[in-house]
């Protein structure tokens, strides 16, 4: 129904939307340690881009199914839609507090873990698996690493 380039191209996006959205916070916070929380934040999230665009480059074609297919993007956009996986939806410069940041960062990077382990049973090769198994980790380690920064 969808192609594993499909899903990759939704990985990428969501990616870099946490880059983008990232940089950007870490440019308008004053606080030291937070902003360089956010800069590692997002270049975690740029070298999650790569790995995704290397991938990319290797993983096989849908086949020539266009109804399916067209079916399947929408399926996927629809799931994904649900998640709050758009960060850039919430307004850090209006938000009042450092607390609300990190916890709309935590929402973030805990939706991006789930959607990359609905990925899982869709790929084949063991490396890849093994890769990705690791980035879900690393986004599940951010969401941690936030939380602790949170309660400190």
């Amino acid at each position: 129904m969808f192609s594993l380039k499909d899903i990759i191209d939704i990985a990428v996006q969501i990616e870099q939307n946490g880059e983008r959205v990232y940089r950007k916070a870490a440019g308008n916070i004053d606080d030291q340690l937070l902003r360089s929380v956010m800069d590692w934040l997002a270049d975690e999230e740029a070298r999650h881009i790569e790995w995704f665009t290397a991938l990319k480059k290797t993983a096989p074609d849908g086949g020539n199914y266009p109804e399916q297919e067209k079916m399947g993007k929408e399926l996927l956009q629809n799931a994904v839609g649900a998640h709050s996986f758009a960060l850039e939806d919430a307004d850090f410069s209006n938000m009042e507090k450092i607390e609300d940041l990190i916890e709309a960062a935590i929402e973030f990077e805990k939706d991006t873990a789930m959607f990359y382990k609905m990925l899982q049973p869709l790929i084949e090769d063991q490396k890849t698996l093994d890769q990705l198994h690791d980035i879900i980790q690393e986004e599940e380690n951010h969401a941690q690493r936030l939380k602790t920064f949170l309660e400190s």
